[in-house]
């Protein structure tokens, strides 16, 4: 039974997201490993609703503020040498990446 590495991907930025899937299937391309993905999951949006006036007078008027979370989820089979790789690729701050064993 091979073994599969799923690499879950999450982030702020879309396009920051991208391009370290791009890395990742690059590597993969380079290694001749077997890849899926990256497949995108819903996006989760963080509303939050602040009122504007910090007094009880006058109108209500609020302001709302969000934040996305996009989230990508690519497998690829467990071959040594291209997870070696995928350690040394240079990661944004805006991205957060988990790896898991099956």
């Amino acid at each position: 039974m091979p073994r599969i590495v799923r690499i879950k991907l999450y982030g702020t930025s879309p396009k920051d997201l991208n391009t370290v899937c791009e890395e990742i299937r690059r590597v993969a391309r380079k290694t001749g490993v077997k890849i899926r993905g990256p497949i995108p999951l819903p996006t989760k949006r963080l509303v939050v609703t602040v009122r504007r006036a910090p007094s009880g007078q006058g109108t209500h008027t609020f302001d709302k503020w969000e934040m996305r979370i996009h989230k990508r989820i690519i497998d690829m089979d467990a071959d040594e040498r291209a997870i070696r790789q995928l350690m040394r690729i240079r990661i944004p701050e805006s991205v957060h990446v988990e790896l898991e064993m099956r």
